[in-house]
Formats: structure tokens, C-alpha cells, sequence
């Protein structure tokens, strides 16, 4: 029997054995607190490095394919937001956002379809399978995409599994995200234009970040009522 699960001769459970892995939180932790202190890069130097590498087209072109391989195996592709949309003005990042979004989920699509029914759905994954089981049709899934709370590769690999209709999958992906991604690349822009300059409080900043507010609220109600149907 392996030592790290026998029992010991009074019948305790053993201790699990951390080892160096036990330091691992607390050298990351004095680490970022280190480095926050001491500042060897200033923040306006490292954003205008940010700039400089953020909207570069061979960085642009690794973060839309990153995206799009992401999305395809399930990964979390929306991560694409934070490389692309703080350097980049909303009128280039909205559209760089949407092929790697809907590129992704063309490619979850299609993979998923060939894996058939050997895909089985978990948790809350369950009820958007079933929801789009049921009723999988523009609306539904353009209110999917459009707003929070509904993860993107759950609906794209329910989209190839149940193999809906291709040219609805991929507008409803298309129209959706690019509202969703237009006010999510317009609040971090302006957020981080809005740092740069030490001016956090201004129309042009509030405005995203009131939309943003109002979709999350929307996505909850749309998630609520979704969810009965």
C-alpha cells in the first residue's frame, strides 16, 4: 500500500505531504508586495510598452489565433479581452474580439460535432444543453451570446452536439458578441485611458461602464427566464 495513504498505527489519517509546495503562496504573495513597493517599472512606462506590443499585427494575429484555438477545445478564450482591448481603441478591438470569438466557435462547433454524444454536459452546463435542446433558435442563442452569465464554450458545444443549423449558429455568435464585446472592449479602453491620464471620472469613462452595468443586469433577468423555459 502507498505510504501516503496508509493509516497510522493509531488509525489517524496521515498528513498530506506539501512539502516546498506549502511556500508557494506565500513567496508569490511577499513577491507582488515586493515588486508593488518597489516599482522597477513605472506604470506609464509599462503602458506605453503595452501599447507599443499590444497593437503590433503580429501580436494582434497570435491573440485572435489564440482565441480561436481556446474556444475550439473549451478553453477560457475570452481572456483575449484583457491582451487586446486595453491597447487598442474599441472601433479595432470589437471586430479583432469577434473573429476570435466566433472563429473559436466555428471550430468548438465542428469539433464538438464529431465527438458526437460521448460530450457529457455537468452542473449548469446541463441546463443551457437542454435549453438549447428544446428551443435552440436565433433568439435564444443570440440572448446567450449577448449577455453574462452564459459561458461560451458550453454553448458552442452544445451547438455541435445537438447540430443546429450552422447559419443561425454563427449570426446569432456574430450579433450577439458584438455588442457584448463592444461595450466590454469600450469599459476597459476607456478605464485604462482614463488611468493613463489621472482623469477616472469623466463622461467618456462612465458611459461603458454604466452599459456594462445595465448588460450584466440584463444577462441576470435573460439568465432567470432563459433558465425556466
Amino acid at each position: 500500500m502507498n505510504n501516503e495513504t496508509s493509516k497510522h498505527p493509531d488509525g489517524r489519517e496521515p498528513r498530506p505531504k506539501w512539502g516546498w509546495k506549502i511556500w508557494i503562496l506565500p513567496v508569490l504573495a511577499l513577491a507582488g508586495l515586493a515588486i508593488g513597493v518597489w516599482q522597477p517599472v513605472g506604470f506609464d512606462d509599462l503602458l506605453s510598452h503595452g501599447e507599443r506590443i499590444g497593437s503590433s499585427p503580429l501580436f494582434l494575429g497570435a491573440a485572435v489565433a489564440g482565441m480561436m484555438v481556446c474556444f475550439t477545445f473549451g478553453l477560457p478564450g475570452s481572456l483575449g479581452l484583457w491582451l487586446i482591448a486595453p491597447f487598442n481603441p474599441p472601433l479595432v478591438a470589437t471586430p479583432l474580439l469577434l473573429a476570435g470569438s466566433v472563429g473559436g466557435a466555428a471550430g468548438a462547433y465542428f469539433f464538438a460535432g464529431r465527438m458526437g454524444n460521448t460530450w457529457r454536459p455537468s452542473g449548469p452546463a446541463v441546463k443551457i444543453h437542454d435549453l438549447l435542446r428544446r428551443n435552440g433558435g436565433f433568439p435564444i442563442q443570440t440572448a446567450m451570446r449577448m449577455f453574462p452569465g452564459f459561458p461560451h464554450s458550453v454553448v458552442n458545444f452544445a451547438g455541435g452536439v445537438l447540430r443546429l443549423r450552422l447559419g443561425t449558429f454563427l449570426a446569432a455568435a456574430a450579433i450577439g458578441l458584438a455588442v457584448k464585446w463592444g461595450v466590454y472592449a469600450s469599459a476597459v479602453h476607456g478605464v485604462t485611458d482614463a488611468v493613463a491620464a489621472g482623469d477616472a471620472v469623466s463622461a467618456k469613462t462612465l458611459w461603458p461602464l454604466f452599459a456594462l452595468a445595465g448588460l450584466l443586469v440584463a444577462g441576470a433577468w435573460a439568465k432567470t427566464k432563459i433558465s425556466a423555459q
